[in-house]
């Protein structure tokens, strides 16, 4: 085997081995835009050799830490009828649709989260997400709310009467707490949130640019 022939081997075995480069993707189930990363993420973290790490938190707690009221209906109306124009323009230009508007605040805003955050324990945290979203988006069933929560876990081949019974468990409930904590520490006020490092990405539309820091 010539010299040449091992440097290539050995430089295909390095690149193998190289661990994938991690972003933060923090996010809560009930903010509109997150339904645009949430139906994307798999797409981008093939064509970019990135993987993301699925993080949800309490962005309702964090805007209420800030007296931040998002969408008072009858004081912003304006506003409220170009978000849902502005996220179909988005789901579209990205190649998939968005039915608006959607359902709009969740009522079930915090159980929805909180089977997020027992799906990241268990590992199906991202097709949990990726089905709320699209029944929410395309078919107008409220994240969180019955009978779409159990039946969106059972067509992930879930158990869902216990899993529900679990995401409202105490220990499941500090775990959301602290996330939302977490999330607040790093400078998180919005979602979705990419987090590259110390950097902090807010916006769907900001995760091309948490790919090129991460790139830098």
């Amino acid at each position: 085997m010539t010299r040449s022939l091992i440097l290539i081997i050995i430089s295909i075995i390095s690149v193998k081995l190289e661990p994938m480069r991690k972003i933060e993707f923090w996010y809560s189930i009930g903010s509109t835009y997150t339904y645009l990363s949430t139906q994307r993420l798999a797409q981008i973290e093939t064509e970019n050799e990135v993987v993301f790490e699925w993080c949800p938190f309490s962005v309702r707690s964090r805007m209420i830490e800030m007296e931040n009221v998002p969408f008072m209906a009858e004081k912003k109306r304006d506003k409220i009828d170009y978000m849902w124009r502005d996220v179909q323009r988005r789901a579209n230009f990205y190649g998939f649709n968005a039915k608006v508007p959607a359902p709009y605040p969740l009522k079930e805003f915090d159980l929805a989260n909180k089977v997020a955050i027992l799906g990241k324990d268990q590992g199906w945290i991202k097709e949990y997400t990726i089905l709320t979203y699209k029944k929410w988006f395309l078919e107008h069933l409220e994240p969180g709310s019955e009978p779409n929560l159990s039946s969106t876990l059972k067509e992930i081949g879930l158990d869902s009467d216990n899993l529900i019974k679990q995401a409202q468990t105490d220990e499941i409930e500090q775990k959301y707490l602290k996330n939302t904590e977490m999330a607040k520490n790093k400078g998180i006020f919005g979602s979705p949130t990419f987090i590259v490092e110390n950097e902090v990405f807010w916006g769907d539309d900001r995760c091309e640019d948490a790919i090129k820091w991460l790139s830098k």
